[in-house]
């Protein structure tokens, strides 16, 4: 095995300093899911569309009128609530976390 190379302080020194300067890490970019802008105040607007589109569903949530009409899901509740007193349809299963309807369909 041959013999060390003897190296000076300041070539020691040249070379500690010169270590080091290697970027930082860059942490891959996730992509994230754009935020939904949900309508949260029931113009007549929606209130029509309401009125026309949801008597057609056959599965009728909370989570289906935010999904298809782009609504808040309080203004979703509400709406379901509204269609109910209006005889527009029916529940199928009515718990505190998922309210279930479907079409009122003439008798």
């Amino acid at each position: 095995m041959p013999p060390k190379q003897q190296i000076s302080k300041a070539a020691k020194a040249a070379a500690a300093m010169a270590g080091g300067k290697k970027s930082k890490k860059k942490w891959s970019k996730k992509s994230h899911k754009d935020k939904a802008a949900h309508a949260v105040i029931l113009d007549q607007e929606k209130l029509d569309r309401i009125l026309k589109e949801v008597p057609t569903y056959r599965y009728i949530s909370v989570s289906v009128l935010v999904d298809r009409l782009k609504l808040g899901g309080s203004l979703a509740r509400v709406a379901l609530r509204d269609l109910e007193k209006r005889g527009i349809i029916k529940p199928v299963s009515k718990h505190s976390t998922q309210q279930i309807y479907t079409r009122a369909v003439a008798e």
